[in-house]
């Protein structure tokens, strides 16, 4: 059991969620600058839809962070004393800002070595993620987790929101350099109220258990979750990965793009994660979870007959473009992702939710690469369909996995 041995009083839910949201922002900052603003670019640049594809492959530390997250866990959770979390967070933080000013310095020409440093980048913010994810689950109460969910998933579209939409609105007005290194700053000083907030007020105390992978796998809940994972982010995600170039091709330009994910992501996604929170509690996850994916579906479609056949407005496609990568993502993500905290364990928080997290990004990645090569040869029109199909076909295997406990 653990003891505690500090009078200090915890901090508030409300301290703990505003401090946490502030990393969850700056985390997406740079997967919105990834996956969303990186592709735009390149597309607008003229290269090829197969080559933009391999961005994905960025997402490779956050689909095997599991590998070490043991290790991270083990050394922020100490047998005794404090825990570890700012000292974690200072650390990734720095590298993160280090590898995006390179970035900016390189330009957009220098591919590889541009996806070199975003990789980079990527390892330490998925580094700083499970000890993000592991305070998070460990220092609030059961009831509040729907809250943190919905500051985790809020925080990811805000983050979008400046990543994917200030980004390409600053690349289009004053180019890649200023663009990059403006997004770099701005991660400071969005790390710091958790800096000098609640990794201030750790408490020491002894600690029995030692986090490990083979812990976590014994456990039905984490088996069963890691199938809900990879069933549903195949679904949801896989058919949104050509949205950005599909756009470009539809006759967007940067700055247009870069308004709509900013509008979608800061509005549309943050109201959309707080409806989420609140139709979980109404519903449950799984209705949830099931009407976010015959939303999904249908938004595909409409892509696919648009691309065929046309004679829609490039207004109604702005709008379905927002509303399915904003508003239909936010609501099945954070009930996907609450139920992911409740079967984390707190003694080893960071290693369980790590574990949801990786298979996330393993298929991400994953349905990145795969639609990038069917979008390039068989067109966005049957590429579409074809991801709409899938998450249809998703609906009855999430209601099962969904339901286990």
């Amino acid at each position: 059991m653990d003891i505690a041995v500090s009078r200090r009083a915890s901090p508030s839910p409300v301290t703990v969620l505003l401090s946490i949201g502030g990393l969850y922002v700056a985390q997406s900052v740079i997967g919105g600058i990834t996956w969303t603003g990186l592709p735009a670019v390149m597309r607008d640049q003229g290269l090829p839809l197969d080559r933009i594809g391999l961005i994905s492959l960025v997402a490779l530390p956050w689909a095997l962070k599991f590998l070490w997250s043991p290790a991270i866990e083990r050394y922020r959770l100490p047998p005794a004393g404090k825990t570890r979390t700012g000292t974690i967070v200072v650390a990734g933080g720095l590298v993160s800002i280090a590898g995006m000013c390179a970035v900016g310095a390189l330009g957009p020409a220098a591919w590889w070595p541009v996806l070199a440093c975003l990789t980079v980048v990527a390892f330490a913010a998925a580094t700083v993620d499970i000890a993000c994810d592991g305070f998070a689950v460990q220092s609030l109460a059961k009831e509040n987790h729907g809250w943190g969910n919905a500051a985790q998933v809020g925080g990811a579209y805000l983050g979008s929101a400046i990543g994917g939409g200030l980004f390409l609105f600053l690349v289009d007005s004053h180019g890649w350099r200023i663009a990059v290194w403006a997004m770099a700053f701005l991660l400071l000083p969005l790390g710091l109220p958790f800096l000098l907030g609640v990794a201030n007020r750790a408490r020491a105390e002894t600690r029995a258990h030692v986090p490990s992978l083979a812990s976590a796998l014994r456990r039905p809940e984490i088996r069963g979750g890691l199938a809900a994972s990879a069933i549903y982010v195949l679904a949801q995600k896989a058919g949104l990965a050509m949205l950005g170039p599909f756009l470009i091709d539809a006759g967007l330009n940067l700055s247009t793009i870069g308004i709509v994910n900013g509008i979608g992501s800061m509005f549309v996604g943050v109201a959309a994660a707080l409806a989420g929170g609140a139709l979980v509690r109404w519903c449950g996850t799984r209705n949830v979870l099931v009407l976010a994916l015959i939303l999904q579906a249908g938004s595909l479609f409409f892509f696919s007959v648009f691309d065929v056949f046309g004679g829609f407005s490039t207004t109604v496609l702005i709008a379905v473009a927002v509303l399915s990568s904003s508003g239909v993502m936010a609501l099945g993500f954070v009930a996907l992702y609450a139920q992911f905290m409740r079967w984390s364990d707190p003694k080893q928080a960071g290693v369980d939710f790590t574990l949801f997290q990786c298979m996330d990004a393993l298929v991400s990645m994953a349905g990145g690469i795969v639609a990038g090569y069917a979008a390039q040869y068989f067109g966005y029109g049957a590429f579409f369909a074809g991801a709409g199909v899938i998450a249809l076909m998703a609906v009855p295997a999430i209601a099962v996995v969904s339901n286990r406990r």
